[in-house]
């Protein structure tokens, strides 16, 4: 059985890199950006994802490039997909175009 590293959601990372070493808290985060603090706890506890929105204003709290945190959430749900889905992907085999081929 193939053995997976520790694969991070985007709030854990928020949490670790961010609200922790800026001694944040995640009702002090919320209400700088306009959220519910019940979605910020969401988010970290990783029961909710990063939505565009949510993106745009974390950057701009942050001073970060917009996309940092969907590239992160993308990154989570593509390797979480990957887990899941590796026996069924390792049954595929690739399509392979050449001039000849007909029939299809």
């Amino acid at each position: 059985m193939t053995e997976f590293l520790h694969n991070p959601h985007a709030g854990e990372i928020l949490k670790l890199e961010f609200l922790d070493e800026l001694k944040l808290s995640q009702n002090s985060l919320a209400r700088a950006v306009g959220f519910p603090s019940n979605r910020i706890n969401a988010i970290v506890n990783g029961t909710r994802r990063i939505t565009a929105d949510t993106d745009l204003l974390l950057c701009k709290f942050f001073g970060l490039s917009e996309g940092f945190w969907l590239r992160l959430q993308n990154s989570y749900e593509t390797r979480e997909a990957k887990k899941k889905l590796a026996i069924k992907i390792s049954k595929i085999t690739p399509y392979a175009h050449t001039e000849n081929r007909v029939g299809i």
